[in-house]
Order: C-alpha cells, then sequence, then structure tokens
C-alpha cells in the first residue's frame, strides 16, 4: 500500500490546528483562521486521494491546483453579488473589520471553495460505486439544446432576481444552464461533455462533493466568528447547525455550478478529475 504523502500529512495537522483555536479561542478569530483550516482540508483529502488512487491534483500539476484557487475568488464573489439581492445569507461579525480588510481576508477564504470542492470529487471518484453512473440518461448536446439550457438559465436569473424571496433556491440551479452551454461553444471543458455520452460519474462526484464540504461548511461554521447566518423564507425550520435542512440541498447543484464556471474562468485544459 502506497505511503501517506508529506503533504497530506501537513493537511492533517492544519485541520487539526485550526479547528482547535478556532472552536477554543474567544473573540473574533475566524476570518484569520479560515483559509489554513481550509487549506489544510485541501492537502490532507489530496493526499488521501493520491494513496488510493496513485494521482492527485497537487502531483499531477501544481499550477493547476493553484489555479484553482485563483478562480474560487471571482466564483464565490459572483454569488455574494447575487446575494445582495436575495439577502439569503449574512455574516454576523464582519463589522468588525474594515471594508477593506474584510474584501482582502474575505476573498482569501472564498479562494478554498473551488479546490475543496473538486478534491472531495476526485476523492470520492476513487470509490468503485462510482462506475454504477457510468452509463446513464443521455443529455442531448445540440447548438438548439444548448440555446434552450441558455434561455432556462436567463429565466430562472431573471426570476430570482425580480423575486427573490419567492425564487432565491434558483441562486443554486440558474449558473449551471447558463455556464454550461457556454463551455461548450468555447470548447472547454463541461459536464455536458460527459453527460452527452450517458456518463454521469463527474456529475454525481461534484454533486456530492458539494454536500460534503457544505457540511463541513456549516459544522465548523457553527462554533466560529465571525459566523453565517440564513434568511429562508417558507424553509427556516429543522436546523443542523446555522442552515436549515432544507438548505442543504443547495449543495448538490452548487457543486455542478463550481465545475463550468472553473474552467470559463481557466485558459487552459486543468487535468482535473472528478
Amino acid at each position: 500500500m502506497r505511503r501517506f504523502s508529506l503533504h497530506g500529512w501537513l493537511g492533517i495537522g492544519l485541520v487539526a490546528a485550526y479547528w482547535y483555536l478556532n472552536w477554543t479561542l474567544d473573540g473574533p478569530r475566524t476570518h484569520l483562521l479560515f483559509f489554513p483550516l481550509w487549506l489544510g482540508y485541501v492537502l490532507a483529502v489530496d493526499g488521501l486521494v493520491l494513496r488510493r488512487s496513485g494521482t492527485s491534483i497537487l502531483t499531477r500539476s501544481g499550477r493547476d491546483l493553484a489555479a484553482l484557487f485563483a478562480v474560487s475568488v471571482p466564483i464565490w464573489w459572483l454569488f455574494e453579488l447575487l446575494n445582495r439581492r436575495l439577502r439569503s445569507w449574512l455574516y454576523v461579525g464582519a463589522e468588525e473589520v474594515t471594508g477593506l480588510q474584510y474584501a482582502l481576508l474575505a476573498s482569501l477564504s472564498f479562494s478554498t471553495v473551488v479546490p475543496a470542492v473538486f478534491e472531495t470529487a476526485e476523492l470520492l471518484r476513487t470509490f468503485p460505486w462510482t462506475n454504477r453512473f457510468a452509463r446513464g440518461p443521455r443529455v442531448p448536446d445540440s447548438n438548439p439544446w444548448r440555446l434552450g439550457y441558455l434561455a432556462l438559465g436567463l429565466v430562472m436569473l431573471a426570476l430570482l432576481l425580480a423575486w427573490p424571496r419567492r425564487f432565491y433556491p434558483l441562486c443554486w440551479l440558474a449558473l449551471i444552464f447558463l455556464a454550461e452551454p457556454l463551455c461548450r461553444w468555447l470548447g472547454r471543458r463541461s459536464l455536458l461533455g460527459h453527460l452527452r455520452g450517458g456518463d454521469w460519474r463527474p456529475a454525481v462526484a461534484l454533486a456530492l462533493g458539494g454536500l460534503a464540504c457544505g457540511i463541513l461548511w456549516e459544522l465548523w461554521n457553527s462554533r466560529s466568528h465571525p459566523y453565517w447566518v440564513y434568511d429562508t423564507p417558507g424553509w427556516d425550520f429543522w436546523h443542523l447547525f446555522q442552515m436549515p435542512a432544507f438548505g442543504y440541498f443547495g449543495y448538490l447543484p452548487f457543486g455542478l455550478e463550481l465545475y463550468p464556471l472553473a474552467h470559463l474562468l481557466l485558459p487552459w485544459r486543468p487535468d482535473l478529475r472528478p
């Protein structure tokens, strides 16, 4: 059996140390601890993927992993921009830092979102059960269908912006239908590239990777400061940590959204294997 990598052990050490600090220190601290905690998670999972499969994002290309951290920043700021209209989540304690500090520290924290989900998806793909989804329904991918997907995404975006209190869940669907056809037309990697042949393995891995990371985000947020809370009209019940139980379903399409958005922003075709 392959030995666990040095960077994997480093990741485990970072998670252990910064999880402990985040849950034991008093006062504002999470804005400083969030990045090293999630950097540790990314390194630990990458090390686990390497041990299980003999390859990982970091060992195939450090540039690709660094690029995921870079594109994660504008991707999550896009969701923050949408949230200015939706008001679905609010950061408690953000007022304790200056505007510039918030922008810099938030960007650093946001940089971990995409690599965490992609690493988790690649870890899930190392398990044989994912091969059950190798031959599923084929999703149409002709130009007329792409135009239809794009139109559907625009309708969803219009609905959530026009009536945010009613259609806010569409935030986690609209960007899939907007970004996927653009990726296909530009020759970028996309989920449609797999789904048109009936291969649902990447989609399943990304969706479950988004959910797994979502559970950890909410777990670690539960005793953080600053922290975030939710406003989900009609579904504000049965909480698990700060998140209503209904809200966890949003992490499934969120994992799917990240794939085309990341590839739209990357100028090369990274070697990613969810």
